[in-house]
C-alpha cells in the first residue's frame, strides 16, 4: 500500500494538476477513459455551488474571508472528491482543493469548478495559498484540526489570523437535499433487506458473530459499499451494553437479541436497530419491549419542524416513567448522513431545532445489566407536521419459535 503523506515539510513545492511530464492530449484521453470504464463515483449533485456560497455568506459578517477544511466528509460535502487525504481551501472565487499525487487524477474526475493542486507538503502548500489569496482570517474546523497540525500551519500563518469555527460549521450537513434523501432511502432498503432476510434464518446455535457475517454479506450481495458501523448483534446478557460487539456466545430459547446495522451506500450511512427474541419469553420481557417501543412511537408521533431537539428526549423519558427511566443510558437520537453520527442530537441537554430536510434516528432503548436489554431504532426524515421512516423494518415484537 502507497505510504501516506502526512504534511511533514520537505523542499518540494505545491504542483498543478498534473505534473507537467503528462501532455494535455494524454491527460484527456486518460479523463475519458477512466470516466467511461474505470471509476465509478457518487453523481454530481447541482447543490456543491449552492452550499459554497451558503457557506460564503459568512465572510460578509467580517469574521473571517477564508474557510479551511479538513474533515473528509465535510470536504466530500462541499467539492465531491471522495479521497481520505485533502484539504479544501474556500475563499471568495473558486474553492480550491488539495491533494497529493495519489489522488490528482481522481479529484479532476469527481469534481467540478474546483481549482485542484497537487502537493508534496500540505502544510506547506496551504501556507503558500493563505499568502497569494492575501487572506487575513481564516476560519477552519475546531474539531478536525489536530494540534499538530495547527503548530505546522502557524510557522508560516500568524496565530491571530487563525479562527477556530464550531457551532458555525456543526449544522452544516444537518439538512438534507433531494440527492442525499434518494440516496439514503436507498441505502435504508438495503439494510433493512438485509436485517429482515437473515432473521427469517436465525436458529439457536448461530454464534452472535454468525448473525453479523451474514448481515454483511447479505447487503453487499444486494449493493453495500460497506457496513456504516461495527455491527452490533447482542443476545440476552449482552444485549445490556448498548454497544456490545458480537461474541462466540450461542443464541438459545428465551433470549432477547439486539441488532443494530447499518451501511454505506455511495458515501451515504443508514442505522436500524431491532430486538427480536427467540421461543417463549417472560411477561417482564414483554413488558420491557413494550414500553421501548411506547417511547419509540410517542416519540415519531409529535416530530415536526422547528420543535426543540431536547423535547423530544424528554417526550420518550416521560413514557419510560419511574420504573424504567434509569435503564435508559443514552440520548434518544442523532443525525444521520456521510457519517453514522453527525447533528442534530437528540438528547435532553441538545440546542438544536429541529427542521425539516434533517434526517435523524429515533431509538430509544433500556438496559438492564446481567440481562437482556431492549432497543428500537429508526431513521427518519423530518416534514414540516410529521416525519417519514426510512428504515422499513416492523417494530412489533417478532418471536422466532
Amino acid at each position: 500500500m502507497p505510504q501516506k503523506n502526512h504534511g511533514h515539510k520537505s523542499q518540494s513545492k505545491p504542483r498543478g494538476v498534473i505534473p507537467a511530464a503528462v501532455s494535455r492530449q494524454s491527460r484527456d484521453s486518460i479523463y475519458k477513459f477512466q470516466k467511461r470504464s474505470m471509476l465509478k463515483f457518487e453523481s454530481h449533485t447541482k447543490n456543491f455551488p449552492e452550499r459554497i456560497s451558503g457557506l460564503q455568506k459568512i465572510f460578509s459578517s467580517g469574521k473571517i474571508d477564508g474557510l479551511i477544511f479538513f474533515n473528509m466528509n465535510n470536504i466530500r460535502y462541499l467539492s465531491g472528491f471522495t479521497g481520505s487525504e485533502g484539504v479544501l481551501l474556500i475563499g471568495s472565487g473558486r474553492p480550491t482543493l488539495f491533494v497529493d499525487g495519489r489522488y490528482t487524477l481522481q479529484a479532476g474526475l469527481e469534481t467540478r469548478g474546483v481549482k485542484i493542486i497537487e502537493y508534496t507538503d500540505k502544510i506547506e502548500a496551504i501556507i503558500k495559498a493563505v499568502k497569494e489569496f492575501k487572506l487575513k482570517r481564516i476560519g477552519f474546523e475546531a474539531d478536525s484540526l489536530t494540534w499538530n497540525i495547527y503548530h505546522q500551519l502557524t510557522s508560516g500563518v500568524p496565530k491571530e489570523k487563525l479562527i477556530a469555527l464550531g457551532n458555525e460549521l456543526r449544522m452544516l450537513r444537518a439538512r438534507k437535499d433531494e440527492t442525499e434523501i434518494e440516496l439514503m432511502k436507498k441505502a435504508a432498503r438495503i439494510s433493512s433487506s438485509a436485517i429482515r432476510s437473515v432473521i427469517s434464518r436465525i436458529k439457536p446455535g448461530w454464534k452472535e458473530k454468525d448473525v453479523a457475517w451474514q448481515l454483511e454479506i447479505e447487503a453487499r450481495n444486494n449493493g453495500a459499499d460497506g457496513v456504516a458501523f461495527e455491527t452490533i448483534v447482542a443476545a440476552n446478557e449482552n444485549s445490556a451494553l448498548p454497544h456490545a460487539k458480537p461474541t462466540e456466545r450461542k443464541i438459545k430459547k428465551g433470549d432477547f437479541i439486539v441488532i443494530d446495522f447499518g451501511i454505506r451506500y455511495r458515501g451515504y450511512c443508514s442505522d436500524e436497530t431491532c430486538t427480536i427474541a427467540i421461543g417463549k419469553l417472560t411477561d417482564k420481557q414483554k413488558s420491557a419491549y413494550q414500553i421501548v417501543k411506547d417511547a419509540h412511537d410517542g416519540a415519531l408521533e409529535m416530530l415536526a419542524g422547528d420543535i426543540p431537539a431536547a423535547d423530544v428526549d424528554k417526550h420518550a423519558r416521560r413514557i419510560f416513567g419511574k420504573k424504567y427511566e434509569r435503564y435508559f443510558t443514552h440520548s434518544t437520537g442523532h443525525g444521520v448522513g456521510l457519517e453514522v453520527h453527525e447533528a442534530p442530537r437528540l438528547s435532553s441537554v441538545s440546542g438544536d431545532i429541529l427542521k425539516p430536510g434533517m434526517v435523524f434516528t429515533v431509538e430509544p432503548g433500556l438496559y438492564i445489566p446481567g440481562l437482556w436489554g431492549v432497543r428500537i431504532e429508526d431513521t427518519v426524515l423530518l416534514k414540516e407536521n410529521s416525519c417519514e421512516k426510512l428504515t422499513k423494518m416492523d417494530k412489533e415484537l417478532i418471536i422466532i419459535e
